[in-house]
């Protein structure tokens, strides 16, 4: 009979690597679909920030004027709620793709996984591959080593530099920022952050790598929540690998896998997947790819290593579609609907109206009285430039001030007064109309009066 070797379940506090593991690139399916999604997403995070609509950046987080362009859409710091729901349904999406596929996310799109990749390809360009890296690892430091080493430390904080100067893009105007650092006017706040953003690249992309992935990101713990026996996942077939023998028995006896150790040299965390699932996979499938060569060589069926559930491995009945993953896909399209309806219902013009706090009114003669206010306008429409002021809802009641607010006093507190002719009751809604090119926004205010 066949010895079979039991699956081990490990838990990311248990495991330890004390020396730098050398990742050994492969190549294959997988690896081809990760450089097909994580590139394109590293062009669209280095390009976007230079995107502009009508002279505004594409994606910009605007803090100093308190709104955030978003797609050629600016919104208010009212609209919050709005990014929340957004991470909300990037959160569900997230749940969804972990309950249903592992995570493909780690793997295939994690900004931590994208970087450290390059980084990697980096590593290699500039020292060679894994295995001379690992044997280069302990000799002295002098000569073409100590070169290529400095070589490749530079280009990683080349990168770091680069990366962290386009996410700083997205807080202050690109254009803006490349100019005051060539010019050398930009200032130490806009430097240390610079600083801290290429630090933490570096250290995280470089230096730490899988250390993030084992003991700082939380989505490794939801594993042991969110997976169930269902759940498709980089996994090994032990019934049909085990036992390993590295010589393939005349009777059979020997299992599939030939104990080769590639599925160990090429994973980015350096764990063994033939030891069962473990909170440190990414599911980045390279194990894959790397035994499925190996099973070409030998002739062997591809999928000793492959993206299947438990219950598939022990021939079990493994829907895809379940209540649990139905669950989470209803909860994505709700905060998806969410999230469109309520940019249908966007800020487009705030508007704050505070009375004078020295006196509730004053009369301005025998038949007049007045009431002072300050008019504050936030727009959010590019395309509206200016507001033209009117008032209703009072018959004898004039508005006195700039009837005309243009774009250089948005965001600015404006005197106003509003005047009535007595007789008048005690308290009188009165409505402020702020308009342009058919675009209309009324405010109320109250107007007091005590005749005397």
């Amino acid at each position: 009979m066949m010895q079979k070797i039991p699956v081990q379940i490990i838990d990311a506090s248990t495991f330890a690597v004390d020396s730098k593991i050398h990742v050994r690139l492969t190549e294959g399916f997988f690896q081809h679909l990760r450089r097909l999604i994580s590139w394109p997403l590293l062009c669209i995070y280095f390009a976007l920030v230079w995107l502009q609509v009508d002279g505004q950046p594409w994606l910009l987080f605007d803090f100093s004027q308190r709104r955030i362009l978003l797609f050629g859409t600016s919104l208010s710091w009212h609209d919050l709620p709005l990014l929340a729901g957004i991470m909300i349904a990037g959160t569900s999406l997230l749940f969804f793709m972990a309950v249903g596929w592992g995570r493909v996310w780690c793997g295939f799109a994690c900004p931590q996984s994208i970087w450290t990749w390059v980084f990697i390809r980096i590593e290699q360009w500039t020292e060679g591959r894994a295995n001379i890296r690992a044997r280069q690892e302990n000799q002295p430091l002098n000569g073409s080593l100590l070169l290529r080493r400095i070589s490749k430390h530079l280009l990683w904080v080349s990168f770091s530099i680069f990366t962290a100067v386009t996410f700083t893009g997205y807080f202050i105007p690109i254009r803006e920022l490349v100019s005051d650092l060539f010019t050398w006017q930009a200032g130490a706040g806009t430097l240390g952050w610079l600083t801290c953003m290429a630090v933490l690249t570096y250290l995280n992309a470089g230096l730490v790598r899988e250390k993030i992935c084992l003991h700082a990101c939380p989505y490794s713990r939801f594993q042991g929540v969110m997976f169930d026996d269902q759940t498709r996942t980089v996994s090994y077939d032990k019934n049909r690998g085990e036992p390993r023998s590295s010589k393939r028995s005349s009777d059979g006896s020997s299992g599939d896998c030939v104990d080769c150790g590639l599925c160990v040299q090429v994973c980015p965390t350096g764990i063994d997947i033939r030891n069962g699932l473990q909170a440190a996979c990414i599911d980045c499938g390279a194990c894959i790819d790397a035994c499925d060569t190996v099973m070409e060589k030998i002739q062997r069926p591809k999928g000793l290593i492959r993206f299947c559930s438990e219950d598939q491995l022990e021939k079990r009945s493994s829907p895809l579609w379940r209540p649990r993953l139905v669950g989470y896909l209803l909860v994505l399209l709700t905060t998806c609907a969410a999230v469109v309806y309520g940019f249908s219902g966007k800020t487009e013009l705030l508007v704050e109206i505070r009375r004078d706090r020295g006196a509730l009114f004053h009369q301005l003669n025998e038949e007049t009285i007045c009431n002072r206010y300050l008019f504050k306008l936030e727009n959010f429409r590019s395309e509206r430039q200016q507001f033209h002021l009117s008032i209703s809802g009072l018959p004898t009641a004039t508005l006195e001030g700039n009837k005309t607010i243009k774009q250089e006093s948005f965001g600015q507190w404006l005197p106003y007064r509003i005047c009535a002719l007595k007789p008048l009751p005690p308290r009188s809604e009165v409505s402020i109309n702020f308009q342009n090119n058919g675009f209309k926004l009324t405010k109320n205010t109250t107007f007091i009066a005590i005749n005397r």
